[in-house]
């Protein structure tokens, strides 16, 4: 419920009692039955957010910015999803690369969701499911690649990560912007591996 919401139904709860107050029980009475079904009905949204509405289990609208109704018992309104761009971060603990050398990459993607009934109903959570899909991919690119052309150019890993997870998401209608490699060390002692004279 929004604030707008909550000050109807308050601003009506409150004529209900000033009506009482002058013996006209019914009109009191009705007010406060208005008041409960503007507090369980209108909903809003704000400017880049859509709120997917299910009427018995079956999509009913996608509802956008603004004032909307529901049914109070039937509908179940979806969490708001955002349309702006969303950030994941994530990180992966000690990956070996190709050539067994352990490495820990921490990254962030960007994504957006561009078709909110088809991200809704597509997955349970797909705010999860990219962050798990991201991870997997991670450790995935991190076996399959040497560690010096891993750790040497991170640009080129991050549009490799972009790819990776946009191919396994795109049927959820949540396209991925470039992949940022923040951070990506080797956790290997590699001191041994060069003698000096």
């Amino acid at each position: 419920m929004n604030a707008i919401t909550r000050g109807l139904s308050a601003a009506l709860v409150a004529a209900a009692f000033a009506v009482g107050a002058w013996d006209n029980l019914n009109s009191a009475v009705l007010l406060c039955i208005i008041a409960v079904l503007i507090a369980l009905s209108v909903r809003g949204a704000n400017v880049l957010e859509k709120f997917v509405i299910l009427r018995i289990r079956k999509m009913q609208s996608v509802e956008g910015a603004g004032f909307f109704m529901r049914i109070t018992i039937p509908d179940n309104v979806d969490a708001g999803t955002k349309e702006r761009i969303q950030i994941t971060s994530f990180n992966t603990e000690q990956a070996p690369t190709k050539d067994t050398v352990p490495v820990n990459v921490d990254a962030a993607i960007f994504w957006h969701v561009h078709d909110v009934q088809k991200a809704t109903l597509a997955i349970t959570d797909y705010r999860q499911a990219i962050e798990r899909v991201a991870q997997a991919s991670v450790r995935e690119m991190i076996g399959a690649s040497m560690s010096a052309s891993l750790l040497s150019d991170r640009k080129t890993v991050g549009m490799h990560l972009r790819d990776k997870i946009g191919r396994k998401i795109s049927d959820w209608s949540v396209p991925v912007q470039p992949g940022h490699v923040v951070r990506m060390t080797s956790t290997a002692d590699l001191s041994g591996s060069r003698k000096l004279p």
